[in-house]
């Protein structure tokens, strides 16, 4: 984990303005007025803890966002007849502008769609790819030995060819209502116009900024007031970003723009420089297709759950976790237990373990999904947990030959979920990678690292070939795991998926029992403490943690709001589990569910995300 993502937001930094900037959104004026609380009740936000609802008939639709402003984007281009795939555009350009931090136009994504008309359940993959000149020596330096991981994120090999437009571009054209260039007009008048900077983006442009985000005269510009790494910009910030804005008007003439033409070549040229530079070129680029596959799906008890397939580890991850507790009567052992959380947490190590070591790019590598998700070999894996204790190692299953993995992931990523007036309902997970990519920035974007998602070693201890080596062409292990569940009837039960770099299969978990087993409404899944057990350790939200006792200098967002019962821990370490309290997680949930012909949203409030209904 890096130690810039990890810290409360600094509310107390005094905000800047910029004299004689127009605002002239209506919510954008009010953002500028009213405080953080109030504008979320002046732009039609729902408090956290009185979940907002809309009835599910024709006409009813949601947006559940990172950000007040891309909720209401969302929810402006439903109102004007958009679908869900439209305001999942607008969405997501917005992302890009008021969280740079997590999401952009110069990232990758996954997306999930139902489509109720045919009744088909698809995943678009807008993943990155690796140029044609990377070889498996990538991350390595001159004696053989792994990059430093920062040095290998602040860099030009870092970069992918950004797949997240294109693979709009592919969704617009199969599902989208509205002109492609519509679409983008929200983003397009907030970048010219400025928004108010968020606590969390200041938060981590202070962070970040004094030692990594000046070094790139494009973002010092950006991120610091006249270029004075001493002054980063602060909450309540009004920034624009022409530069964006030039970006979106290329973007509205071609969703290849990035991937074609001038936009390429800057990408290409920023790569190529110091320190590190890439090979990343303009074939590299122009060769770039997004995908659309049949969406993974498996079951869990009498629902059906639908994701991402490889090179997403998030679908077949987050279904092992669940298929693994299958067996036990979740519902017997509540969130106030410690046998249900002891085995949701040895569920979690077995199915990170077969996750880790199998899962790569299925274009490249033989991933055994099938065996990894077959109900025999799920209940094998859940025979293997006990009651009174937790295991004393957790190995993969025998599935195959490939080699144990060390890839490292950090959490720079994005989360959201739509649901049209005709049932259109998409759910997806959108990602630079770290904090800020690989922190370059051009056309007024950042670039993403999401090439460090590969192993840097190609090999093992033994010499066998790890799954998710570097290969020219290839894309990088995910963990993003945006889902789409099914009730038994066939209807939705609820969407999810979350941002936390590998957490994310764990987070995505939890939410899954909290509503299938617990029986808990979305805002109440979601705030359950986050449990991330994995090689071994559990880290979770402990309640009441005092400063002193974190082993990290821990997170954004209410640092004690949540957390699981002392208790509870207690009990787990008597059971033999190696606990880490944490002060809090940065996962960023967001869910759409169906309840008695209701749609209901929750939004995590460890971030910035906000309900938005459209009646």
């Amino acid at each position: 984990m890096l130690p810039f993502e990890l810290v409360p937001p600094q509310s107390s930094q005094i905000p800047f303005a910029k004299p004689g900037l127009p605002v002239q959104s209506a919510c954008m004026t009010r953002a500028l007025l009213l405080s953080s609380a109030l504008l979320l009740a002046a732009c039609g936000q729902s408090e956290t803890s009185e979940p907002a609802r809309t009835p599910a008939g024709y006409g009813a639709a949601m947006v559940v966002a990172a950000n007040p402003l891309a909720s209401e984007a969302g929810a402006e281009v439903l109102r004007a007849g958009g679908s869900a795939v439209d305001a999942a555009v607008a969405v997501q350009a917005v992302l890009g502008l008021v969280e740079p931090q997590s999401s952009g136009l110069g990232g990758g994504a996954f997306m999930v769609l139902h489509d109720p008309a045919t009744g088909k359940t698809w995943a678009y993959d807008g993943r990155e790819t690796a140029p044609s000149s990377a070889t498996e020596s990538l991350f390595l330096n001159e004696d053989g030995e792994p990059l430093r991981y920062f040095d290998a994120i602040a860099s030009g090999r870092s970069t992918g060819a950004p797949g997240a437009v294109a693979m709009l571009g592919m969704a617009h054209a199969d599902y989208g209502k509205l002109e492609w260039a519509d679409t983008l007009e929200p983003a397009l008048e907030l970048a010219e116009e400025g928004f108010v900077v968020s606590p969390r983006m200041a938060n981590l442009v202070s962070r970040m900024g004094a030692f990594v985000l000046h070094n790139d005269a494009n973002a010092r510009d950006y991120f610091f007031i006249d270029g004075d790494k001493a002054r980063p910009i602060g909450e309540g910030f009004v920034r624009d970003n022409p530069a964006y804005a030039d970006s979106l008007r290329a973007i509205q003439q071609n969703p290849r723009a990035l991937l074609e033409g001038p936009l390429a070549q800057a990408i290409v040229d920023k790569t190529r420089e110091e320190p590190r530079p890439g090979g990343l070129t303009l074939a590299d680029l122009a060769a770039y297709q997004p995908l659309k596959h049949e969406a993974l799906c498996s079951t869990y008890r009498d629902y059906r759950l639908c994701s991402a397939p490889p090179p997403s580890s998030g679908g077949v991850g987050v279904q092992a976790i669940l298929g693994a507790l299958e067996p036990f009567d979740m519902s017997a052992t509540g969130p106030d237990t410690v046998l249900g959380w002891h085995r949701f947490i040895e569920a979690s190590q077995l199915g990170y373990a077969d996750r880790d070591r199998y899962v790569g790019d299925a274009a490249f590598v033989d991933v055994p999904v099938g065996k990894m998700l077959d109900k025999a070999y799920l209940r094998r894996r859940a025979g293997l947990i006990k009651t009174d204790a937790a295991l004393a190692e957790y190995t993969a299953g025998e599935l195959g030959g490939a080699g144990l993995d060390s890839t490292r992931e950090v959490p720079g990523t994005s989360h959201f979920t739509v649901v049209d007036g005709d049932g259109l309902i998409v759910s997806m997970t959108t990602t630079v990678e770290a904090p800020f990519g690989s922190q370059r920035m051009v056309g007024g974007f950042m670039l993403n690292n999401q090439l460090t998602d590969f192993a840097f070693r190609p090999t093992d201890d033994t010499g066998a070939p790890v799954a998710n080596r570097v290969q020219p062409g290839k894309r990088p292990r995910s963990s993003m795991a945006p889902h789409i569940v099914f009730a038994p009837s066939g209807e939705l039960a609820f969407t999810t998926g979350s941002p936390g770099g590998n957490s994310i299969l764990a987070y995505t978990a939890k939410t899954v029992v909290g509503m299938v087993d617990w029986k808990l409404s979305p805002q109440d899944a979601i705030q359950l403490p986050n449990v991330i057990a994995r090689n071994g350790r559990v880290r979770l939200e402990a309640k009441g943690l005092p400063e002193e006792e974190t082993d990290e200098p821990q997170r954004a967002g209410p640092a004690q709001e949540f957390g699981m019962d002392p208790a509870i821990i207690d009990g787990l370490e008597e059971l033999g589990h190696d606990v880490v309290r944490s002060k809090g997680e940065i996962s960023g949930l967001h869910i759409i569910a169906l309840e008695n012909g209701e749609l209901v949203g929750g939004a995590d409030p460890r971030r910035e995300g906000t309900v938005e209904v459209v009646r």
